[in-house]
């Protein structure tokens, strides 16, 4: 086998990294040969760190090309969290540090939301929710690119899984005060979790971590659905902002498909069911149908579409951009 690519996806949980054929017995979706490293790539003053990125990569790759038989590397795509607000750095040198290091001529850095939506969707119009401890939904109508939510668990993220939990929180908070729209059985679970309440802004506000502690105590709040109305309506307010994000970004017309990807989804019917409502009242024009893959798959696709030139996706410099590198094999 001759020519090949490199798919990447980096994000919190570290990096999966997969290399593949570009002509036949390419191995498809599923690529030749795989690696993975549970060490998240950097983020320092100029975003995320292309030199730490590299440091992991490199031996993966060699490793993978000896490994499958790809001669040569022609196109690589790398699916980062947080490339939209943190990808300068790359932008400015990982296309040069690939064609230098492995003879890479073509090289794509793609936000791990639009990973995640071609992984669900493939190339086709319609808009993917990602929804884990925070939460963006990403849409197309295949001309551009459109975004919503996704700013953090201080200002947004809202249906996700921090969200969910900082609800339940408070609800226990206001059980514990004696306030209104307190509930009596997330307060039990609160204090299982975390001690007692008093106690929980000292131990929750110096976290560094805040997303994922509050997130934690989200499948709290759905175990507690069925008995509790405070725990349900927390649940169906969430699946209301997801189903919000997803209209935001679904294209208007034709037959456009949604999907929901993402962690949260464990959570079962306390919240699948009151999303499935909410997507079906917000978006009766579009096809709801299951997520296909990952932001993995999602990074081999768009790989192989662009490797073999019939990737049909619109580029945009901070969600999908595609270069060129001089001095690529």
């Amino acid at each position: 086998m001759s020519g090949g690519f490199l798919a990447v996806d980096s994000g919190g949980s570290g990096l999966r990294v997969v290399v593949g054929g570009t002509g036949g017995g390419g191995g498809g979706d599923e690529g030749l040969g795989r690696r993975a490293s549970r060490e998240p790539v950097r983020t320092g003053e100029r975003g995320i760190d292309p030199g730490h990125l590299m440091a992991q990569l490199l031996p993966m790759a060699r490793a993978l090309v000896a490994e499958t038989g790809v001669e040569r590397l022609t196109t690589v795509v790398v699916g980062a969290a947080g490339l939209a607000t943190l990808g300068d750095a790359l932008r400015a040198e990982l296309p040069g540090a690939l064609a230098r290091e492995l003879g890479v001529r073509t090289v794509a850095l793609v936000a791990d939301a639009v990973t995640a939506y071609v992984g669900a969707l493939g190339p086709r119009a319609g808009a993917v929710v990602a929804a884990g401890t925070g939460l963006i939904a990403t849409g197309t109508d295949l001309t551009r690119w459109r975004r919503a939510d996704g700013w953090g668990h201080l200002l947004g993220d809202c249906g996700g899984g921090a969200w969910i939990g900082r609800a339940g929180l408070e609800a226990a908070l206001r059980a514990h005060d004696g306030r209104q729209g307190g509930s009596t059985p997330l307060l039990a679970r609160a204090e299982e979790r975390f001690g007692p309440m008093a106690g929980l802004p000292g131990l929750l506000y110096p976290r560094t971590d805040r997303p994922a502690v509050l997130a934690s105590f989200a499948p709290d709040v759905a175990a507690c659905a069925a008995d509790d109305p405070v725990a349900a309506g927390i649940l169906r307010a969430a699946a209301r902002h997801m189903a919000d994000s997803a209209a935001a970004v679904c294209p208007p017309g034709g037959e456009p498909r949604v999907a929901v990807t993402g962690g949260l989804l464990k959570m079962g019917d306390p919240l699948v069911v009151p999303l499935e409502e909410a997507l079906a009242k917000r978006l009766p024009h579009a096809r709801r149908t299951a997520a296909e893959g990952d932001p993995l798959r999602g990074s081999v696709r768009i790989a192989t579409d662009l490797a073999t030139g019939s990737l049909t996706l619109p580029g945009d410099d901070r969600m999908l951009w595609v270069t060129t590198v001089p001095g690529g094999r």
